[in-house]
């Protein structure tokens, strides 16, 4: 690079069910989003994935991995043996969440393993955070079993959700007595939509449970993670916000690219990390 004001930054977000990738340009305090890339991983390697896709990402950015002056990685890339360095998703998301809406104080990043709240600052910075137990039922990959046995796809879940006149309430936090639930609503001729609306709103009050238990009770809250595309479950947080039994009184909502708050938030602290290791003068000790 010709201007050591300028950095690019990637930043590589693999996690259980995709690969999602961020190429930022930062020029002094400003950073520039220039490139995304989403791939569903659909029992590929997910590592090789990754490079493929960041590879094309770069090429038709007109740039090369020289280019690029830190490779940030985040969720389960740690092991991609090209990376500079690695974050934890919980920092990356909580940067990422800031950048697509400063004004939120809050993150629910939900995944396709595990749901989690956190409490940051302005900065983005995490102040406090709960996260579900492995095994419950309030997580994609959950989601992802039902909608199979239902026959309907990912993409079908939210709208159907939000057609439910009776929902039925699944009470069940362990994902596999939760099935078994949804099997018997199935024996019983309750609705798809009911049956989802339920699984929603089990979900939403479980998450919400976990915002007010990280101190959080008002202010905007940004949904992460594969599932903030689910407007189902959005707007069966949002029901929850007006039940006075949650006590929370906060602003939930998504963004078209919550999906890529971690690989946004891993190439913002990349850039921010190459500069302290150049102010100190640790770059070619970092390499």
């Amino acid at each position: 690079m010709t201007d050591n004001n300028v950095l690019h930054t990637l930043g590589i977000d693999v996690g259980t069910g995709a690969v999602k990738i961020a190429l930022f340009k930062t020029t002094g305090e400003e950073s520039e989003w220039l490139a995304k890339r989403t791939e569903r991983i659909r029992k590929r390697d997910p590592y090789k994935l990754a490079e493929e896709t960041m590879d094309e990402m770069l090429a038709e950015a007109g740039l090369s991995r020289d280019d690029i002056a830190y490779i940030a990685t985040t969720g389960e890339g740690e092991s991609l043996k090209f990376h500079t360095g690695h974050f934890y998703s919980m920092t990356t998301h909580a940067r990422g969440a800031i950048y697509l809406n400063p004004n939120a104080r809050s993150v629910l990043d939900i995944g396709a393993l595990h749901g989690r709240a956190i409490r940051i600052d302005e900065h983005g910075k995490v102040l406090e955070y709960r996260m579900t137990s492995q095994c419950a039922s309030g997580s994609g990959q959950f989601l992802e079993n039902i909608a199979r046995y239902l026959g309907i796809t990912l993409e079908e879940i939210g709208e159907l959700s939000q057609q439910a006149d009776d929902p039925e309430v699944v009470s069940s936090i362990c994902a596999v007595l939760a099935e078994t639930d949804v099997i018997n609503m199935v024996s019983r001729s309750i609705s798809a939509p009911n049956i989802l609306k339920g699984i929603h709103l089990s979900m939403g009050n479980r998450l919400l449970k976990l915002l007010r238990a990280t101190k959080v009770t008002e202010g905007d809250v940004m949904v992460t993670g594969g599932l903030a595309l689910d407007t189902g479950l959005v707007a069966a947080m949002v029901e929850g916000v007006e039940d006075p039994k949650n006590k929370v009184n906060v602003d939930i909502a998504g963004h078209e690219h919550s999906i890529y708050a971690g690989s946004i938030g891993a190439a913002l602290w990349g850039a921010f990390r190459h500069k302290k290791l150049a102010d100190l003068g640790q770059l070619k000790m970092a390499s």
